[in-house]
């Protein structure tokens, strides 16, 4: 009797221990499953060090946020000086590439990068060529792709275009030059059609560069041949940073402020970047939106 006893409580002991480790053994399974669709959403800036700039910043991780509310992001800066300075002052934001890695290492399987570039210009194809290289490594990760720019179409032109003028009230005698960045990159191009697309739907709105073409001195005899007084500028980049602060508004003989000052405009600078308007990050989250879906 005792025996069977004993016999009996080895078997339920055995159940007990059998049930126990397939139901661990499901959790962990679940929990494997889950991990397979673990992901992220990494932002790519140039990086900004002025308050005025950090405003477009915020305000596109606030509707990112509201967009995306289980799913984590994060931030990465491509500007290797603005990091340092960051760093001095306390803040440590990554570069992209240290981003990506440390996301692998955390056990990220899908990681959609949102570029915050303007256009498919030398930066976006140096990051896009990393991200490739991302993608190729032999590691757990599942998925990671990149998002296009703000204007890699006609259609985001035509988008851009009636996004940033219908804002904008002008009255007569005023007009209202866009600054973008510019660059000597074959992509370049796209603000000279831009410029074209913004005046035709707006004769006295114009996009003018920094760095590349159309440029300030070719905006000013149209301004003068239609009779216009006073001259608004508006930064044409997602942050109001140091192009916006110094080369648009400041008081430097070179800044554009000062030269239409001298041509006889009034100028009145507006402090910012496109970051600031919820549609202009609407058509970036539509970018990302479509790399997600793919």
């Amino acid at each position: 009797m005792c025996k069977n006893l004993i016999w009996v409580a080895k078997v339920i002991i055995c159940i007990l221990l059998l049930v126990q480790f397939y139901v661990k053994r499901g959790e962990a399974m679940k929990i494997e499953s889950n991990d397979l669709d673990k992901k992220a959403i990494l932002v790519v800036a140039f990086g900004t060090r002025y308050p005025s700039g950090q405003k477009a910043l915020n305000n596109i991780q606030t509707i990112l946020k509201n967009e995306f509310p289980d799913t984590p992001i994060y931030w990465a800066y491509t500007s290797k000086i603005i990091r340092q300075i960051l760093i001095k002052k306390g803040v440590s934001i990554p570069s992209p590439e240290t981003a990506l890695t440390k996301l692998i290492d955390e056990g990220y399987k899908k990681v959609y990068v949102l570029s915050l570039h303007i256009i498919p210009g030398e930066e976006y194809h140096s990051l896009y060529s990393n991200i490739k290289l991302f993608s190729l490594m032999k590691n757990e990760i599942k998925e990671i792709k990149i998002s296009k720019p703000l204007i890699a179409t006609y259609e985001d032109m035509e988008k851009v275009a009636e996004v940033v003028l219908k804002s904008i009230h002008l009255k007569e005698g005023e007009a209202i030059i866009f600054m973008g960045h510019g660059t000597e990159h074959p992509a370049g191009a796209i603000y000279i059609s831009l410029n074209n697309i913004i005046n035709n739907k707006n004769p006295r709105a114009f996009l003018a560069t920094v760095e590349g073409h159309p440029t300030l001195y070719e905006i000013i005899p149209k301004l003068k041949k239609q009779g216009i007084k006073t001259v608004y500028l508006m930064p044409f980049m997602v942050v109001a940073g140091d192009h916006v602060i110094n080369d648009m508004a400041g008081d430097e003989p070179d800044s554009w402020k000062s030269i239409l000052t001298k041509e006889g405009f009034i100028c009145k600078p507006i402090i910012k970047g496109l970051g600031e308007n919820p549609e202009i990050v609407k058509i970036y989250i539509e970018h990302l939106k479509g790399i997600m879906k793919k």
